[in-house]
């Protein structure tokens, strides 16, 4: 990889990733926040079909990547893809830390990611914020309330209570990161996930990180290589190109790339081919 000249970098839309225990509102709260950003148009919800989108509000974007389950997150994370700038950890209020809430915490840590806790579920008679708080504190976790650094936002999925904080307070962390990338130079991403369709073959989600993606462009990703045949966003939709921090459905891959593989254009051919075989040959 190449260093980017400071004048070539933009503001890009911060990449959260929200964790947490099973039944504790994770699904509820993307799907709320897919909705609101769906088009009246489109009532009745956009059919999700790959594991990340963008939501724009007020020409404000954040992706969100759905996390597959610790498994595929630990993948990614072992193998060095630094795929989120955030992590929203989801607890229940009403249910207290879990084993998979730890979990989330430790790889937030070894992450070195930025947190934000979303305390859900408190809209329910059995919920006790404060008690998620103090619970918290065993881990190291201490948020604004209990005067530490992490934002908190007691929110309810399910009533859409205090959905806009939540955004804010990922705007606010974003803006604080100060996240930048150069649209004008060849993409690089990483693979968030793949799988095989009918009729499609091999399709991947690639959350592109640097660089504009475009359909024709000549890639490589793990000892893959191939070119890019058709670009879909989130919604379904054919693109022509993709931005930094957005996801696409990549179709153009001959077989399944894994979850967490880098994905970089390469100029030409013969280049992708020769990393590809480079890359076979070394595992």
């Amino acid at each position: 990889d190449k260093k980017d000249n400071k004048n070539d970098l933009i503001k890009r839309a911060p990449v959260v990733t929200i964790m947490g225990h099973v039944d504790h509102g994770k699904t509820t709260i993307l799907d709320a926040f897919r909705n609101s950003n769906v088009v009246s148009k489109e009532a009745g919800g956009i059919t999700q079909h790959i594991g990340a989108y963008q939501i724009n509000k007020n020409d404000k974007k954040i992706t969100f990547i759905d996390t597959p389950g610790h498994e595929a997150f630990s993948n990614m994370r072992a193998r060095g893809s630094k795929t989120t700038d955030i992590i929203i950890l989801v607890v229940a209020a009403d249910d207290g830390l879990k084993p998979q809430t730890i979990e989330s915490i430790s790889h937030a840590k070894a992450a070195k990611v930025p947190m934000i806790l979303a305390i859900n579920k408190i809209d329910l008679p059995a919920a006790d914020p404060d008690k998620i708080r103090n619970e918290l504190l065993n881990y190291e976790i201490i948020v604004e309330k209990l005067s530490g650094d992490v934002l908190d936002v007691e929110i309810s999925a399910l009533k859409k209570t205090n959905l806009e904080k939540l955004e804010n307070a990922i705007h606010l962390q974003a803006d604080l990161l100060n996240l930048t990338a150069n649209p004008k130079r060849s993409a690089r991403g990483v693979v968030i996930e793949s799988k095989l369709e009918k009729g499609r073959g091999s399709v991947a989600t690639v959350l592109v990180q640097k660089g504009t993606l475009k359909v024709g462009d000549i890639f490589v990703s793990g000892s893959e290589w191939g070119k890019v045949k058709a670009l879909i966003n989130d919604r379904g939709e054919k693109i022509k190109e993709a931005p930094p921090s957005l996801p696409v459905e990549v179709l153009g891959f001959d077989s399944n790339p894994l979850a967490g593989d880098d994905f970089i254009v390469v100029d030409n051919e013969n280049k992708a081919r020769k990393i590809a075989e480079y890359r076979s040959k070394k595992n």
